[in-house]
């Protein structure tokens, strides 16, 4: 973020309200709504499987296991965003089974 006023949380409330856009009660950071938190963690758990033993072996365990990761994986977790919007919605912004 730099310093422009447009930038600053006052000025983005006050352009939902004026604008009537109706925001959830709980900070939109939620693990949950994150689709690359998913990611994250299958290929962590890939790359641990394979047990690196150095930094450079390390780079190149995620690298081979990202290119492994079938493009499909992304697009099904964009598309199940509205179930897993229902799901935090149900429980108040706690944690989910995501």
């Amino acid at each position: 973020m730099d310093n422009d006023p447009r930038h600053t949380s006052k000025v983005v409330a006050k352009w939902l309200k004026d604008n009537k856009v109706k925001v959830l009660e709980w900070p939109s950071q939620s693990p949950d709504l994150n689709p690359i938190e998913n990611v994250w963690a299958e290929l962590k758990m890939h790359v641990r499987a394979r047990r690196s033993t150095n930094l450079t072996l390390l780079h190149q365990l995620c690298q081979e296991e990202w290119a492994k990761s079938p493009p499909t994986y992304c697009g099904k977790l964009v598309e199940g965003y509205s179930k897993r919007l229902t799901q935090v919605k149900q429980f108040k912004g706690n944690a989910t089974k995501y």
